[in-house]
C-alpha cells in the first residue's frame, strides 16, 4: 500500500507535469488506478525489450535507447543514468613502469 504522503507527492508531480504540457499546448494523461498501470507497465516492458544498445551519461542525467529499428529513445532522469552505469571500481589497477 503506498503512504499518503507517497501518494501526495506522485498526485502533485503527475498535477505539475500536465500543467507544464498544457503551457506548451500539449495535452497529457494521468492515471494511478491499477488495472490501467498493468497495462502500462506491460506495453513498457514489451517496448525496453526492443532495446538493443543503451547509452548512459550521468554527468548529463540523459539516458539514449537503441532500439532493434535503430530508433531512439531518449530519457531525462536524475537516477536512471546512476542506476544503469558500470560502477568503476579501482582494485585492479596496473601502474606502469
Amino acid at each position: 500500500m503506498t503512504d499518503p504522503n507517497d501518494a501526495d507527492r506522485i498526485d502533485a508531480a503527475t498535477s505539475r507535469i500536465v500543467d507544464l504540457e498544457a503551457e506548451l499546448e500539449a495535452s497529457g494523461t494521468t492515471t494511478r488506478e491499477a488495472e490501467a498501470l498493468a497495462r502500462v507497465r506491460e506495453v513498457l516492458h514489451q517496448w525496453v525489450d526492443t532495446v538493443s544498445a543503451v547509452v548512459a551519461t550521468p554527468g548529463v542525467g540523459r539516458v539514449v535507447l537503441i532500439h532493434e529499428n535503430g530508433s531512439e529513445s531518449r530519457i531525462a532522469s536524475p537516477e536512471l543514468p546512476f542506476l544503469l552505469a558500470v560502477p568503476v571500481t579501482f582494485g585492479a589497477f596496473s601502474q606502469r613502469d
